[in-house]
């Protein structure tokens, strides 16, 4: 691959969600490329002023913006933070919400408020910040003539209908939906990718399950997948990555599955 593929300097990016995690480490890898990062939390400041820190160590300019991508005022906060640098080159949606339900078959684990605020952060919270981004995304493309791009952070969960709850799989096949429909309308000024991570080694699943627990289910990921490995943040930031260079210049409207071939296991439909 080029070099110049891979130099970001002077580019400014947003991360939703992005104190720990994947949004952290897509953040560290842009700064460590040249670009200026816009880090953003909901309640985890403390994890949010490490990632700052850590991303000004690589001589990013960072700003770190405390805000709620589900509401109007939380979205208005972090496209205002963007403004100040006249213009936006890279949208990265990372935050997300689950509700833990893994039976899928007891209808009773989830009601419609899990649902609600489930769509208000995962598929609502994307579209909003397009929305709000959109001027500071244009003006990028119109300034350099390159496109912008935007990405959306799935799961193999929309495309498989596995997952921590059916709210979860639900959202994430929405927001696979909206990036189809979003690319094409967006198109050239802005390209809009997503990625589908299957097992990621954060605290979503640690925060959930007793270190006995997760030991044992991160064991039997990497034992299940054909890849045999038990993803963690860099892994899949990596793939992130690719979309936010140029040498994804010429790619919009495209869903990557990232899950060590977790998808593989599951057979498709035989015909009747």
């Amino acid at each position: 691959m080029p070099e110049t593929y891979r130099d970001l300097s002077g580019r400014k990016a947003l991360i939703t969600g992005s104190a720990a995690g994947l949004g952290r480490s897509i953040a560290v890898m842009l700064a460590e490329r040249g670009a200026d990062v816009i880090i953003n939390c909901t309640r985890s400041l403390e994890a949010a002023e490490d990632a700052v820190a850590a991303c000004q160590a690589l001589g990013a300019q960072t700003q770190l913006v405390v805000a709620d991508v589900s509401t109007e005022d939380g979205v208005a906060k972090l496209a205002e933070a963007a403004g100040r640098w006249g213009h936006l080159d890279i949208l990265v949606n990372n935050a997300g919400i689950t509700r833990h339900a893994r039976d899928h078959s007891d209808l009773d684990a989830l009601n419609r408020q899990d649902f609600l605020e489930t769509y208000a952060v995962n598929v609502a919270g994307p579209f909003l910040m397009l929305q709000a981004c959109k001027p500071l995304l244009v003006q990028a493309f119109e300034t350099t003539g390159r496109s912008a791009t935007v990405l959306n952070v799935s799961s193999i969960a929309g495309v498989t209908g596995i997952g921590s709850s059916v709210a979860y799989a639900a959202t994430k096949g929405a927001l696979n939906t909206m990036t189809l429909s979003l690319a094409r309308a967006l198109a050239p000024a802005i390209r809009v990718n997503a990625i589908c991570p299957g097992f990621i080694g954060t605290r979503w699943f640690k925060d959930a399950m007793d270190p006995d627990q997760y030991a044992k289910m991160e064991a039997s990921v990497a034992a299940s997948v054909p890849l045999n490995v038990a993803s963690g943040p860099d892994d899949i930031a990596a793939s992130a990555l690719f979309f936010l260079t140029d040498a994804a210049r010429h790619v919009t409207g495209e869903t990557l599955l990232v899950d060590a071939g977790m998808h593989l296991q599951y057979a498709p439909l035989k015909a009747r």
